[in-house]
């Protein structure tokens, strides 16, 4: 399993406005991509207009073809809601550390 994690920096009174956006709008984009697993939002308690978005794939190859041709995109959605560009890293999920997380997103 694989990982992207997305980390945006909201304008102050901007984020239930971009959560809306995302399930409306960019949710149903990422169902429909090949190997899409799911996504969990994280709000920063310290850093308050900062959030993070992490999207499983089920392989890198997955991963990669949303990234080079659906993610810009999807990037023009939220883009309006953002104070700086929006930062994108890559992960390999350690499934022998997340067995019980790896049977959960598999079923």
């Amino acid at each position: 399993m694989y990982t992207r994690m997305l980390e945006l920096t909201v304008k102050g009174d901007k984020k239930t406005e971009l959560f809306n956006r995302i399930k409306v709008d960019i949710l149903p984009i990422l169902n429909k991509q090949k190997g899409f697993v799911e996504i969990l939002a994280l709000e920063s308690h310290v850093e308050l207009n900062k959030v993070m978005f992490l999207s499983f794939w089920h392989t890198t190859l997955d991963a990669e073809r949303y990234q080079d041709e659906t993610f810009p995109k999807v990037k023009k959605v939220f883009e309006p809601f953002l104070t700086a560009a929006p930062i994108v890293k890559v992960f390999t999920v350690e499934e022998t550390l997340s067995e019980k997380f790896t049977h959960l997103m598999a079923a």
